[in-house]
């Protein structure tokens, strides 16, 4: 039996069982599945590139993976499939369980993350910085729908979440906020890039997911609700309030 999580207004997780609906998923609908996953990661990669190269300001983990870079001497993929590492090793004290899309993420993102800041050079003058930059958030919704809807598992970041709400009994919105401002704060005092681009990603990524978990949504689920990605929405209409982003 899978569950399809996703998070009260309150910012605490809830399950709904999809016995039926998941074992569709593992059937025709896996091509598509793996298809989606593994576009999403690569887009996800990008779109952080993107945002590099627009100068900006990055998103929050983004952030810390420049900073690292900047202190290490190691490209931004490479940081970011080492944290990735080392958050996913922090999954097993709080008893968290990777699937295919948790590993793959540790590795798809960084790789083209490092592919695309080979090829791209920096962008010059507001009046390219700024499409890049925009460019780069929305292509980041667009993969975050991708790569969710594949309920293939949540991020390395995104377990770390889930598991400290776990843990601590917090709210998912208090527990990713915190995280997230640490994120930022470490990433900057070590010279990771924050600006505009970094406000304008807090802002908008949250909408934007939600849009493209719909467009990519894999129909698969009980009679009385709806799955959209990898958030069970009651026919209710009432929608949660923060989504899963991958990380």
């Amino acid at each position: 039996m899978s569950q399809s999580t996703h998070t009260t207004p309150g910012g605490s997780l809830t399950s709904t069982a999809d016995t039926t609906g998941h074992s569709r998923l593992k059937g025709r609908r896996l091509p598509r599945r793996l298809l989606q996953l593994y576009a999403g990661l690569a887009l996800y990669g990008v779109s952080s590139a993107l945002l590099v190269r627009g100068g900006l300001g990055l998103e929050p983990w983004g952030v810390l993976h420049q900073g690292l870079a900047e202190l290490t001497g190691l490209t931004m993929g490479v940081v970011s499939i080492i944290i990735g590492a080392v958050v996913l090793l922090l999954w097993i004290p709080m008893r968290q369980k990777p699937g295919l899309g948790t590993v793959s993420n540790v590795f798809v993102v960084g790789v083209a993350m490092d592919g695309t800041l080979a090829v791209v050079a920096d962008a010059h003058g507001l009046a390219v910085r700024i499409p890049v930059m925009v460019a780069a958030i929305v292509l980041n919704g667009v993969a975050t729908g991708l790569y969710i809807s594949a309920r293939f598992g949540p991020g390395p970041r995104d377990g770390l979440m889930t598991g400290l709400h776990q843990l601590t009994g917090r709210s998912i919105r208090l527990v990713r906020t915190a995280i997230e401002v640490a994120v930022v704060a470490t990433g900057f005092a070590l010279g990771g890039s924050v600006g505009i681009g970094t406000l304008a990603y807090a802002l908008s990524i949250g909408p934007l997911a939600q849009v493209f978990l719909r467009v990519f949504a894999i129909a698969a689920t009980e009679p009385g609700s709806r799955t959209v990605g990898a958030v069970a929405e009651p026919t209710s209409g009432r929608a949660a309030d923060q989504v899963i982003l991958p990380g």
